[in-house]
């Protein structure tokens, strides 16, 4: 019941895009959705044609003028507003296409996802609809603008993860090369460096939390901190794209990826600066700032240019003392917690206080919690005492695991809210483990999904707007009045 599904992460990304959305809603752009009124204008406010819509020169203002509230250092006016263009169009080609696919979001669904966005950010309806008219805006706008974003978010996602193909092959590349490193101690066995001035290859693997640059400062800080929490972990004794992979079952929209070996031209030059001086097996001194986000960076390995091709038959003997797929460990923890399910008559304030109560017992030890559990949990568990066995990373969905994850051993977390309802979590016990061949090969595919998605995305986007029609009339002037 409690584990991670499809469903449950498209959820998650939902909320993530709603949460950004009412963070930067004083700047929201124009709706991509216009009536057949406002399709009589002047046309000397569209800058562009695109198939049977257009972007006016409003809504390049508008998004540029969003860039520079917030602070954004910006290229040169020409350039600037080339780029914003080029945005806006692929903006509209999505939310076209998606609609002559037959995506929609209804109404019901997007009153669960309005409500479920505001509770979120501790508001009630009425109170986000105060929040939205502060801004010049109204409600009616913001769930079209949330409609749109939402459309887009599944078309792309069913759309880019169609293209990704991973074959058994890769999968068990994989594995071997996971089990060569615990066949080193967990050390990664490195290649031999180039000499001072000889061409090199380097491998590195990056953390990435977007944050738009059209986001709001809100959204912005909150995906900065994210980015060198990350990075503070990073320097520890842990498993980077691992490490990465947990971040990305809390947060659907951050990415992990191995670059693979490449040589200095062919890294992005942000990139190239951040580890330039950085050896093997060491993490970037900063997070990089990039305008989709933020990267945490790790070099994997250096190595000659000439010396790429040996490195197969030097890791041999390694993989051959390595084949045994039981190698990659992870982080287990058993837990145990007690579950208020949600339902009519029982407020979410009501739920909270009630835990809050079991806690305070709980913490004071005039009460045991497995005694609780039996007594008042509303989960199948509850037989146990709440135990809920031995869990793995994304066995449970994203809210309980983050919270679970933070607790020490033997601790008691505050009230958690998941879509099951209100848990109260104790962490008992940790153990590192080894996965499973059928664990391990999932754990394989995500990962190299993960490295691949990025990749894809950009080629999907580059075919969106090849085989789009597309005419620039004016994209150079301002709009001459307000809409």
């Amino acid at each position: 019941m409690m584990h991670r599904n499809r469903f449950n992460q498209a959820l998650a990304a939902m909320m993530l895009a709603g949460a950004a959305l009412l963070s930067q809603f004083a700047f929201a752009q124009d709706s991509t959705k216009t009536s057949s009124d406002s399709k009589i204008r002047n046309i000397d406010g569209v800058a562009a044609v695109v198939n049977t819509g257009y972007v006016t020169r409003k809504e390049i203002d508008d998004r540029i003028a969003a860039l520079q509230k917030q602070g954004t250092k910006l290229p040169d006016a020409a350039t600037v507003r080339k780029t914003v263009l080029e945005r806006l169009i692929l903006e509209k080609i999505q939310v076209q296409n998606a609609e002559l696919e037959g995506l929609a979001v209804s109404n019901k669904e997007l009153d669960k996802i309005v409500g479920d966005i505001a509770a979120k950010n501790k508001l009630t309806i009425a109170e986000l609809k105060v929040k939205i008219a502060a801004t010049g805006s109204t409600y009616e706008r913001y769930r079209e603008l949330l409609r749109d974003d939402i459309v887009i978010s599944r078309y792309r996602e069913r759309e880019v993860e169609g293209k990704i193909k991973i074959s058994d092959a890769e999968i068990d590349n994989f594995i071997a090369d996971r089990n060569r490193e615990v066949a080193g101690a967990g050390k990664v066995a490195r290649s031999t460096p180039a000499a001072k001035g000889e061409p090199e290859e380097i491998d590195v693997a990056q953390i990435f939390i977007p944050a738009d640059a059209s986001a709001g400062v809100g959204a912005q800080a909150e995906a900065k901190k994210k980015a060198e929490s990350l990075l503070r972990d990073a320097r520890g004794d842990v498993d980077f794209l691992q490490l990465g992979a947990m971040a990305a079952k809390d947060n659907p929209k951050i990415k992990f990826q191995d670059l693979g070996y490449r040589t200095p031209d062919r890294l992005p030059q942000l990139f190239y600066e951040a580890i330039r001086n950085i050896g093997s097996g060491q993490v970037a001194n900063a997070v990089v700032k990039s305008p989709a986000g933020y990267h945490v960076l790790k070099v994997l390995d250096r190595r000659a240019l000439m010396a790429s091709a040996s490195v197969p038959q030097q890791a041999a003997p390694q993989e051959n003392a390595a084949s045994t797929p039981q190698n990659i460990m992870v982080t287990q923890t058993l837990s145990r917690h007690i579950l208020l399910r949600s339902r009519t008559g029982l407020t979410d304030q009501d739920a909270e206080r009630r835990l809050a109560g079991f806690r305070d017992q709980i913490r004071s030890k005039t009460v045991d919690f497995g005694e609780l559990a039996k007594k008042y949990s509303e989960d199948g568990s509850a037989a146990n005492g709440g135990n809920l066995g031995w869990m793995g990373p994304g066995d449970l969905v994203p809210e309980f695991d983050q919270a679970m994850n933070r607790l020490q051993i033997g601790e008691v977390s505050n009230p958690v809210k998941t879509e099951f309802g209100w848990h109260l979590i104790q962490v008992l016990e940790r153990r590192e483990a080894q996965l499973t061949l059928e664990k391990q090969r999932q754990f394989a595919r995500a990962a190299i999904r993960e490295r691949k998605f990025e990749q894809a995305y950009q080629d999907w986007l580059r075919e969106l707007r090849d085989t789009a029609t597309v005419k620039i009339i004016n994209a150079d002037d301002p709009a001459a009045s307000p809409r």
